[in-house]
C-alpha cells in the first residue's frame, strides 16, 4: 500500500463502508463475555453461518474465504493444509477454538486448522479480528476462530455423495435424534481425490458425535471428535516428492451449572507423520505427538441493572514426544475478570484483564477496553485497546533440519491492537461498516536466512508493525444479499537489508471479495464469490466461484464450480493451486 494507487484504493474502502454476512440478527459469543446481538458487540466480529447454507459449501474453508481480513494460504484443496492468518498476523498468531475450547497445536501452527469435526458437526463459525488474549489466553494476536456446533432440532438422517474431477469422491453423513431434554447427532465425512498434479492426492476422513442434555443441574455438552487426513505433500516444504499424515483426536465436555456458572474440560491430541520422499520414508522421517488439555471455571454476577462481573480461572497443559523435537512438556493457569456496562442502544463499556503465568506469577497481563456509542438509532461507534501475546511453538523452538533450525531461546511474542469503527444502516436492507486497526508486535517469531533460499533459523523479529482498513457494504432484498468487502493493510519492521523472512511479509496489501447469495424460484439457492488478493511484492491473482443446489425436499441436488476462472495463483509462494474443478452430487434428507 505504500504506492499512490493503493492509497485511492484505501481511500475508496473507507468510502464504501463494511460487514460480511447477512443483515438480519444473530447473536456471536466470540469476543464477547457473554452471548449478545452482533449489532451490540464493540469488537470487529463476524458470524458465518454453516448450518443453514450446507449444500453452499463443500469444507469450511469455502466460508473463511468469504472475509477478505482472513487470509487462507492453502498448501491443498478442501482443507488439506492450510494456514490462516488475520489482519496480516501470522497463522501461529491466530487462535482456533471449538466451542470456545482450544483447537490450535503446540507443536505448530500450520496444524491449527485441522478441525476434528465433518462439516455436517458446525452450526456456524465466529471471527474476532484483533487481539483476544484477555478472553482466550496465548496465540491470539491476530484474532480468534470459534467453530461453534449446536444440538439438532430434529430428528433427521442427511446423507450425502458426490463426485468431481481431479478424481474427486466424496460421501458424508448425519444421524440426529432429538427425545425431550436428550439429543445427539452422529457425523461422518470422507474425501477422497486422486490430486490435480503428481503427488497431490488426499484422504479426508472425519467422525464426530455430539450429545446435549438438559438436567435440573444444567446442560451438559459432550463434543467427540475424530480427523485422519493422508496426502501428497509434494513441494511443501522444500523441492522435495514429501508425503504427510495427520490425526485429530479431540473431546471437550461442557457443564453449566445453573445460569451463572459453566465449568468444562477438554482433551486434543494430535499426530504428524511426515516423510520427506514418499517413495523412501526410510531416508528422512519425522513423527510426532503432541497432546493438550484445558479446564476452566467460569461466572458471572449482575452487580447492578446493565453491571456485570464475569471472572474465571483456566488451567491449560501441552506436552509432545516426537523423533525429532525430542520431548517436552509446559503448563500455566490463568484467572481473568472483567467488568461490562451496557445501556443496549444507546452505550457500552467493558474493561478486563487477564494474568497468566507459565514460570511463575503474572508472566503475562493481557488487559483489554472496549465501548461503544450509538449517536443515532442508525449509527453505532466503538473503539477498543488490547494487548495479546503467543508462546513459541514446539517446532520454533526445537525442530532441526538441513533446512530449517529452531531456536530454544527464544521470547515469547507480545502485541498491542487498536481499532476504532462505525456501523451505518441508512436503511433497513442495507448495513455498511468500516474498521481502522493498527497492531504493534514486538519479538515476532519467524524463520530468518541471509538467502531468499534458506537455509532458515526461528528468530524474534523486535519490531513489527500493521495498519489497515475493513470496509464493506452488504445489501438485502427478497432473499437475496449482495456483499461488497475489503481489506488494505501495510506492514512495517526494523529488519535489517538483505534479512528475508518466510512467513510475514506474506500478507495481502489489498484483498476484496464480492458476493451474491439468492433464494431463487423452484426451491433453488445459490451462491457466487469472486475473490481478489494482491500480495506483498507479488501479482494481482482473482478466483471466481458458483454454488447452486435445491434447499428443499427430500431429495436435493447441487453442483459447485471453483476457481471458474481457471486462475493460476500460488497462496503460498512455489506451492501451485488447482485450476478450474466442479463437484456435483446429491443430498437425501429423511424426516
Amino acid at each position: 500500500m505504500g504506492s499512490r494507487g493503493g492509497q485511492k484504493g484505501l481511500v475508496l474502502a473507507l468510502a464504501l463502508g463494511l460487514t460480511s454476512g447477512a443483515l438480519a440478527q444473530s447473536v456471536v459469543v466470540t469476543g464477547s463475555w457473554e452471548p449478545l446481538p452482533l449489532e451490540e458487540a464493540d469488537r470487529s466480529v463476524v458470524s458465518l453461518p454453516v448450518r443453514s447454507q450446507n449444500l453452499l459449501l463443500n469444507t469450511f474453508v469455502d466460508l473463511l474465504k468469504l472475509d477478505p481480513s482472513l487470509d487462507l494460504r492453502q498448501r491443498g484443496p478442501n482443507g488439506v493444509q492450510g494456514d490462516l492468518s488475520i489482519r496480516g498476523a501470522t497463522f501461529g498468531q491466530t487462535l482456533v477454538l471449538l466451542n470456545g475450547r482450544r483447537l490450535s497445536d503446540p507443536q505448530s501452527g500450520h496444524h491449527s486448522l485441522d478441525l476434528p469435526i465433518p462439516l455436517q458437526s458446525i452450526q456456524s463459525m465466529e471471527v474476532l479480528r484483533g487481539a483476544g488474549s484477555t478472553l482466550y489466553g496465548s496465540d491470539a494476536l491476530g484474532g480468534v476462530v470459534n467453530v461453534i456446533s449446536a444440538p439438532p432440532e430434529t430428528s433427521e438422517i442427511r446423507l450425502r455423495v458426490a463426485a468431481g474431477n481431479f478424481g474427486v469422491n466424496q460421501q458424508s453423513g448425519s444421524l440426529a435424534a432429538v427425545r425431550g431434554a436428550l439429543s445427539e447427532q452422529l457425523t461422518f465425512s470422507r474425501d477422497f481425490s486422486s490430486g490435480f498434479m503428481a503427488n497431490r492426492d488426499y484422504r479426508n476422513l472425519s467422525l464426530g458425535s455430539g450429545t446435549a442434555w438438559r438436567s435440573k443441574l444444567g446442560t451438559t455438552g459432550l463434543d467427540l471428535g475424530l480427523a485422519d487426513k493422508p496426502f501428497g505433500a509434494q513441494d511443501f516444504y522444500g523441492a522435495y516428492p514429501s508425503w504427510e499424515r495427520t490425526k485429530t483426536w479431540f473431546a471437550g465436555l461442557r457443564q453449566s451449572l445453573g445460569e451463572r456458572t459453566e465449568a468444562g474440560v477438554s482433551y486434543r491430541r494430535h499426530s504428524d507423520l511426515f516423510y520427506l520422499f514418499r517413495d523412501n520414508p526410510q531416508r528422512y522421517q519425522n513423527h510426532h505427538v503432541a497432546e493438550s488439555w484445558q479446564a476452566s471455571v467460569r461466572r458471572h454476577d449482575a452487580l447492578r441493572q446493565n453491571i456485570t462481573l464475569f471472572y474465571g480461572a483456566e488451567g491449560t497443559g501441552e506436552k509432545i514426544e516426537s523423533s525429532n523435537l525430542g520431548r517436552h512438556s509446559r503448563a500455566r493457569m490463568a484467572t481473568y475478570a472483567s467488568l461490562d456496562v451496557r445501556a443496549l442502544g444507546r452505550f457500552s463499556f467493558s474493561a478486563g484483564v487477564r494474568s497468566e503465568s507459565y514460570r511463575g506469577a503474572f508472566d503475562e497481563v493481557s488487559p483489554t477496553i472496549s465501548a461503544g456509542y450509538w449517536a443515532a438509532s442508525k449509527l453505532k461507534f466503538r473503539a477498543s485497546v488490547s494487548r495479546a501475546y503467543r508462546l513459541p511453538t514446539f517446532t520454533e523452538l526445537y525442530y532441526r533440519d538441513p533446512a530449517n533450525q529452531g531456536n530454544a531461546g527464544l521470547l515469547a511474542e507480545r502485541a498491542w491492537s487498536y481499532e476504532g469503527g462505525a456501523d451505518y444502516r441508512p436503511a433497513a436492507h442495507w448495513r455498511l461498516q468500516t474498521t481502522l486497526f493498527h497492531r504493534q508486535d514486538r519479538n515476532g517469531i519467524d524463520y530468518m536466512s541471509g538467502s531468499p533460499s534458506g537455509p532458515w533459523v526461528a528468530r524474534n523479529i523486535s519490531s513489527l508493525n500493521f495498519t489497515g482498513v475493513e470496509s464493506s457494504a452488504a445489501w438485502q432484498w427478497r432473499g437475496q444479499v449482495l456483499d461488497w468487502s475489503y481489506t488494505g493493510m501495510r506492514g512495517v519492521s526494523k529488519l535489517l537489508a538483505g534479512v528475508y523472512t518466510k512467513y510475514s511479509f506474506n500478507y495481502p496489501v489489498h484483498s476484496g471479495v464480492f458476493s451474491w447469495t439468492a433464494n431463487l424460484p423452484r426451491s433453488l439457492t445459490a451462491r457466487t464469490r469472486v475473490g481478489a488478493a494482491e500480495r506483498r511484492g507479488r501479482g494481482a491473482y482473482a478466483v471466481w466461484d458458483l454454488y447452486v443446489a435445491r434447499a428443499r425436499g427430500p431429495v436435493r441436488p447441487f453442483v459447485q464450480f471453483t476457481n471458474l476462472n481457471n486462475s493460476r495463483y500460488q497462496e503460498i509462494l512455489t506451492i501451485p493451486m488447482p485450476g478450474r474443478a466442479i463437484v456435483g452430487g446429491v443430498e437425501l434428507v429423511i424426516r
